[in-house]
C-alpha cells in the first residue's frame, strides 16, 4: 500500500513581481520544505532545473514566461574566452582554498559590503546575521566555501553545495573595491578547476536570463548544457537567438 508520507510533494506560491525582468508576475514550485533531503535528492532535483535558497529547494514555474533558464558547465569541455583568459592571468596572485561552511564574521562583514554596495535597496541589503545564514545555508546540504584572498585579505568567497558528481554554485559575494579584477568572473573560472580537481562532471551555475543583464552573463563559460524541454542540450547565444526569431 502506498504511503503518502513517503512522497515528495510540490507546491506553487503565489504570484509576485518578478525579481529579475520588470513588469513581470513570477510563480515558484517549491519541494515541500518538511519533507527530509539529502544528496541523492538534491541531486536530481538539480538534475531536473531545481535551486537551494536556504532551506528550500525550487523552480521557477511562470505561467507566461520561461526566461529562466537552467544552466551548467560540463567542466572538462570547457574552453576560456580570451577575456575569460585575460581575467585568469590578471589574478594569478590571488590564492583561493576550500573551507568550511561555518560562519565567519569576516566572511559576514564582506557579505554585507558587497550587498551594500552592488545591490542597494535591492531588499537584500542591510541584512542581520541570520539573513545571512538562512539565505547560504541549510541544515541538510554539504555545502562548502571557496575563499580568495589577496596577500592575508579576503576579497572573496563562493559558497557551494556538493552534489553527486557535481558542484551546484549557490551564491558569490566580493570585495567591490576591486572591480578590475572582475572576481566574480574569476570566482567561477576557480570553481570550474576545483570541479575539475574533484573529478565531477558539472557545475551548475542556477538560471541563466538572457534579458536580465545580472543574470545573461552566465553563458559566457562555453560550452554550456541548458535545460530545455525537460533535457540538458548544449547551448549557445548564437542558437538561443534563433530560436526567438
Amino acid at each position: 500500500m502506498d504511503n503518502d508520507s513517503n512522497k515528495l510533494r510540490f507546491f506553487l506560491t503565489p504570484s509576485h513581481s518578478c525579481n529579475y525582468l520588470d513588469g513581470r508576475e513570477a510563480t515558484s514550485l517549491f519541494a515541500d520544505p518538511v519533507f527530509p533531503k539529502n544528496k541523492t535528492l538534491y541531486s536530481a532535483l538539480v538534475a531536473n532545473g531545481f535551486r537551494r535558497s536556504g532551506e528550500h529547494l525550487y523552480q521557477p514555474y511562470c505561467s507566461q514566461c520561461s526566461e529562466c533558464v537552467p544552466i551548467r558547465i560540463p567542466v572538462n569541455e570547457f574552453i576560456p574566452s580570451r577575456n575569460q583568459k585575460r581575467t585568469w592571468k590578471n589574478n594569478q596572485d590571488v590564492r583561493f582554498k576550500m573551507v568550511n561552511a561555518d560562519f565567519s564574521e569576516e566572511h559576514f562583514q564582506l557579505y554585507t559590503k558587497y550587498l551594500s554596495m552592488r545591490h542597494p535597496d535591492g531588499g537584500m541589503d542591510n541584512p542581520s546575521k541570520d539573513d545571512y545564514k538562512n539565505f547560504l545555508w541549510s541544515s541538510w546540504s554539504e555545502t562548502r566555501l571557496l575563499e580568495f584572498r589577496l596577500n592575508e585579505k579576503l576579497i572573496a568567497v563562493a559558497v557551494i553545495d556538493q552534489l553527486e558528481n557535481a558542484y551546484s554554485a549557490v551564491y558569490t559575494f566580493f570585495e567591490p573595491d576591486f572591480r578590475q579584477r572582475s572576481l566574480g568572473k574569476f570566482a567561477i573560472l576557480c570553481l570550474i578547476e576545483e570541479t575539475k580537481r574533484q573529478n565531477y562532471s558539472w557545475l551548475y551555475l542556477g538560471y541563466w536570463i538572457a534579458d536580465c543583464n545580472k543574470m545573461k552573463y552566465k553563458i559566457e563559460y562555453q560550452p554550456a548544457e541548458c535545460f530545455i524541454d525537460q533535457e540538458w542540450k548544449k547551448f549557445s547565444t548564437l542558437s538561443f537567438a534563433v530560436t526567438r526569431n
